[in-house]
C-alpha cells in the first residue's frame, strides 16, 4: 500500500492533468480540418 503522501501526489498530478480536458478537445475539434495536400496526385 502507497503513503498517504504518495497517494495524495499522484490525486494532485491526476487532477491537474484533467483540469480543462473537455475545452483541450474542443480546441483539438475546432482546428483546421484534415485535407489532402497533393489531391492531383491521388487523382
Amino acid at each position: 500500500m502507497s503513503s498517504l503522501t504518495k497517494v495524495t501526489k499522484s490525486r494532485r498530478r491526476r487532477k491537474r492533468a484533467s483540469i480543462g480536458r473537455g475545452k483541450k478537445r474542443a480546441r483539438t475539434k475546432a482546428a483546421t480540418p484534415k485535407f489532402p495536400i497533393h489531391p492531383e496526385k491521388s487523382a
